[in-house]
């Protein structure tokens, strides 16, 4: 491993330092494959495949995807992660494999923080925090008070790690008795909130977007800061008395560690060039996503606050993956 690392820093210095002007100006002048860590169809790889049409077209080179499922993301990630820094291979992160994973997974054979180069921040979701018409929750007010006259609190649908953050972060903050009962998809946790065996669910706007339109399903606060276009009309936690509170899930471009920054910076350029459109703003916005953009320092600052908030709770509340 350290002998590839040391490979790969070797190519990227010798692009630097040989032909800097002549590389990054014939760049791209053949096809750039974008690695998606999970199956094809599922949310990142739809929005990336859209975008990367786009994006060719901007280029001029075709730009593919190879959907590298498994590991929670973790195998693809690692296959990004050793490739040649000469942007040619790229990949599609998330908050879960560039920032959750480090602490949920011990023994990852690659350091999300030291082994890619940032590009950009694509797009942003928030979680809801629904609730079962028939518990009578409307905002978290009804919630905490609820659960201050329940002895034994209030349990709440999980469908995955990014939803049991939320209950967490809760119970942090509230210091409130809130239980997560834990779903392997939005499906079968939907199913219980609905019929009523469970008040509360947390989920992505587009998993709950049908329950919730139906009237089976009361949104009761948004876990983004300000309100999102994912959810019109729906508070956030903040604005409902709970200061400092914002879980938001993520998709983030990035290169391997070494690739020189004048590619990085066209792909930069690129990216925010078809993010600012505002077809592409509403494309996203349909898929579930609130385009985001912006230079590939915001992304590393970004990034760094967020290991910041969930590297320390994450070990806190001892959670592991189910």
């Amino acid at each position: 491993m350290r002998v590839l690392v040391f490979l790969r820093l070797l190519i990227a210095f010798s692009l630097l330092v040989v032909v800097p002007n002549s590389f990054s100006q014939s760049y791209p002048d053949r096809t750039i494959k974008i690695i998606v860590a999970y199956q094809a169809g599922q949310g990142t790889d739809t929005a990336t495949r859209y975008l990367a049409e786009q994006v060719a077209k901007e280029l001029g080179q075709s730009i593919i995807i190879d959907n590298r499922p498994g590991a929670a993301g973790n195998l693809g990630t690692e296959l990004a992660a050793q490739a040649l820094p000469d942007g040619y291979t790229l990949t599609m992160g998330t908050n879960a494999t560039h920032v959750m994973n480090t602490y949920l997974y011990p023994g990852l054979r690659f350091d999300p923080n030291k082994d890619f180069e940032p590009i950009a921040l694509i797009g942003t979701f928030p979680m809801i925090i629904g609730a079962s018409p028939s518990s009578g929750i409307k905002n978290i007010t009804d919630l905490l008070n609820i659960v201050k006259n329940k002895p034994n609190g209030a349990d709440i649908a999980v469908p995955s790690t990014t939803a049991r953050l939320v209950v967490e972060l809760l119970k942090e903050k509230t210091h409130s008795n809130l239980f997560y009962v834990p779903y392997k998809g939005t499906s079968s946790a939907l199913t219980d909130v609905v019929g009523g065996q469970l008040p509360l669910i947390i989920d992505t706007p587009t998993g709950l977007k049908t329950q919730m339109a139906s009237g089976n399903i009361t949104p009761i606060a948004v876990t983004s800061l300000v309100q999102s276009n994912l959810a019109p009309g729906v508070k956030t936690v903040v604005e409902q008395g709970i200061s400092d509170f914002e879980v938001i899930a993520w998709n983030a471009l990035f290169a391997p560690k070494g690739t020189p920054a004048p590619i990085i910076n066209t792909l930069n350029t690129a990216f925010n060039k078809i993010l600012n459109r505002p077809e592409t703003i509403q494309k996203l916005i349909d898929l579930g996503f609130d385009p985001a953009g912006g230079s590939p320092t915001k992304l590393s600052d970004f990034i760094k606050n967020e290991n910041k908030k969930w590297g320390p709770l994450i070990k806190n509340s001892g959670i592991k993956v189910e």
